[in-house]
């Protein structure tokens, strides 16, 4: 018998129990534990897709070729073949799309059968060897603005409302740093920083990469107009671009979507009387990149600057050689 005082153990599983390490402090059950070991390697592959812009992008990829390709169980994935693949191919030829588009969709069904190859749940690739479209030379993309038309665009929103200053803001941080558009969405309060006594952007980039890039004054300046009206530069972990209006669902303290920044770079394009089919985004990020080479930066830095991976990509980015100023045909003398 023992000691009144002492609890008893009702039986030698709970006597068991106590002696395994943390067993107080499991989180998953034993049947949550076997589950999560029986996830099915498409669904990690998924998962493990962390940027939401890429996972939505793939999800829709992979999903038009399963869609072509007939497959509606997991299993079927295990006789998809090369030719498979180059038909799909040419079906996203014919449907007259970017040759970047099908590279991505492409790169997805790629991406997919590699992880699944790593979990045995296929034998190969049947990717590897299907060419992918080239994406060409510079010419016809979006071009990079002339040094007035920045200027203007950066003049073009009102300095007298919350909206104006927030555009102001927002393009001079396109046209200072060269930021993706989904970088510029997903920038926080928090994310203005100072290090070594210079504010940087900390900036997320592309496959969770983060950079940090130094502020402009001017832009920083502008950043600092926009929150003292908006009244949210205490809110370190809230967007840092909002909404001043949103009749949808009232919702101001959320970030500004990828599609709305494309719409307010184009509405001040059109005010401008610029090409507004030309001009986008990814317009301003060539823009800036063009500009810092034409300054003599470095194309390292820049290359660094940009977030790219590859220098070569970079390249991609210098418009100057699209300059009509800059052309032979100005050179000629007779």
């Amino acid at each position: 018998m023992g000691d009144d005082n002492t609890p008893e153990l009702e039986s030698d599983a709970q006597k068991r129990a106590l002696l395994r390490p943390g067993a107080d402090s499991r989180v998953l059950t034993a049947a949550e534990f076997r589950g999560l070991a029986d996830v099915p390697p498409e669904v990690e592959w998924f998962a493990n897709i962390t940027n939401p812009n890429t996972r939505r992008a793939y999800q829709n990829d992979v999903r038009d070729f399963m869609l072509f390709a007939g497959i509606r169980e997991p299993q079927e994935f295990r006789i998809v073949a090369r030719s498979h693949l180059i038909a799909w191919r040419k079906l996203l030829e014919s449907r007259n799309l970017a040759a970047a588009t099908i590279r991505r969709k492409l790169s997805a069904v790629a991406s997919l059968f590699d992880h699944l190859c790593e979990s045995n749940a296929v034998t190969h690739n049947p990717c590897d060897g299907v060419k992918r479209p080239n994406l060409g030379s510079n010419e016809g993309k979006s071009p990079a603005l002339g040094d007035d038309q920045a200027k203007l665009l950066l003049e073009a929103p009102s300095e007298k409302t919350e909206k104006g200053l927030r555009d102001r803001a927002l393009l001079s941080v396109l046209l200072f740093h060269g930021l993706r558009r989904a970088e510029l969405c997903s920038l926080a309060v928090g994310d203005l920083q100072s290090r070594r006594g210079v504010p940087h952007f900390r900036v997320h980039g592309k496959g969770g990469k983060m950079r940090f890039v130094p502020v402009h004054p001017g832009t920083l300046e502008r950043i600092n107009d926009y929150l003292a009206l908006a009244g949210h530069g205490e809110d370190s972990k809230g967007a840092l671009f909002r909404p001043v209006r949103n009749p949808v669902d009232g919702d101001l303290e959320k970030a500004l979507t990828g599609d709305a920044i494309f719409k307010l770079v184009r509405f001040y394009s059109m005010k401008l009387g610029l090409d507004a089919k030309a001009i986008c985004v990814h317009g301003l990020r060539a823009t800036a990149a063009t500009n810092a080479l034409d300054h003599q930066a470095d194309i390292a830095k820049v290359q660094e600057w940009l977030g790219h991976a590859n220098i070569a990509t970079t390249r991609l980015y210098d418009r100057r050689k699209m300059k009509p100023e800059d052309s032979p045909t100005f050179k000629v003398s007779y």
